[in-house]
C-alpha cells in the first residue's frame, strides 16, 4: 500500500514539473475546481490556451490549428450542447510573464485553412504572449435542472514548438462582461497537449467520471 502511495505521489510530482511545459505556466497539469458551478451562476464558456516554446528549435513557425470547439453540459441526465464552432474562435494575446499578469490584451491574429476547415494560430509569431481563445459563438445559458457538470472538446493539430491546454469558466449569466466583480470562475483546466502530426481531441470535464 505504501509503495502504491509513493508511486501516486511521484506521478503527481512529475505532472507538476513536466519539463515539456515552460516554467512560467501557472498550471502545469490538469485540475478541477472542487466547488463546481458557484451559486447563482447560470452560464459557461469554453476556452483554450495556445503557446509557443522558445526552447524548441524552429519555434518561430509553431502553429496550433483548431478545427472544432465544443462545450456541452449534462443537465437532468442529458448532454446539451451550448457551443459547437467549426474552424473559428475568438480571443486575444495576453501577458505571459507573469502569467496572465493583467487583463489588458491585444487582438489575436487569425488565419484560416481548409481540408479540414480550421483556424490557424501562428503562436510562433508572438511567442512572448499567451494565445487565449474561446468559442466564436455567443456564451449560452445553462438549462435549468440538475447540473452534473460541463465538458469541453477541442479538435486541434499542434505543430512542433507549440502546446495547448483547454478548460472552461462558469459565468454569472450569458451577457455579463468580465469586469472586476468576480463575474466568472474557472472550473478547471486540462493537462497540456503536445505536438503531433495527427489531429488530437483536447478535452476537459468537471462532471463526475464513470468508473
Amino acid at each position: 500500500m505504501r509503495v502504491l502511495l509513493l508511486i501516486a505521489i511521484s506521478a503527481a510530482y512529475l505532472s507538476q514539473t513536466d519539463s515539456r511545459v515552460p516554467p512560467e505556466v501557472k498550471f502545469k497539469s490538469g485540475y478541477v475546481d472542487s466547488v463546481g458551478k458557484p451559486p447563482g451562476f447560470t452560464s459557461a464558456m469554453l476556452w483554450g490556451i495556445a503557446i509557443a516554446d522558445s526552447r524548441v528549435a524552429g519555434f518561430e513557425k509553431a502553429q496550433v490549428e483548431v478545427a472544432e470547439a465544443q462545450l456541452s453540459c449534462r443537465v437532468n441526465g442529458k448532454d446539451i450542447i451550448l457551443n459547437d464552432d467549426r474552424g473559428d474562435v475568438r480571443g486575444g494575446l495576453y501577458r505571459r510573464r507573469p502569467w496572465f499578469g493583467t487583463d489588458v490584451h491585444d487582438p489575436m491574429p487569425l488565419a484560416y485553412s481548409d481540408r479540414p476547415r480550421a483556424v490557424v494560430l501562428d503562436v510562433g509569431d508572438r511567442a512572448d504572449r499567451v494565445w487565449h481563445f474561446w468559442a466564436a459563438s455567443p456564451r449560452q445559458a445553462i438549462p435549468s435542472g440538475h447540473l452534473e457538470g460541463c465538458s469541453v472538446k477541442v479538435r486541434a493539430r499542434i505543430s512542433s514548438g507549440a502546446l495547448l491546454q483547454v478548460g472552461m469558466d462558469y459565468w454569472r449569466n450569458a451577457t455579463v462582461g468580465y469586469g472586476a466583480g468576480g463575474n466568472n470562475r474557472e472550473a478547471g483546466a486540462s493537462d497540456w497537449y503536445f505536438p503531433s502530426p495527427d489531429w488530437q481531441e483536447a478535452t476537459f470535464t468537471d462532471a463526475p467520471q464513470a468508473k
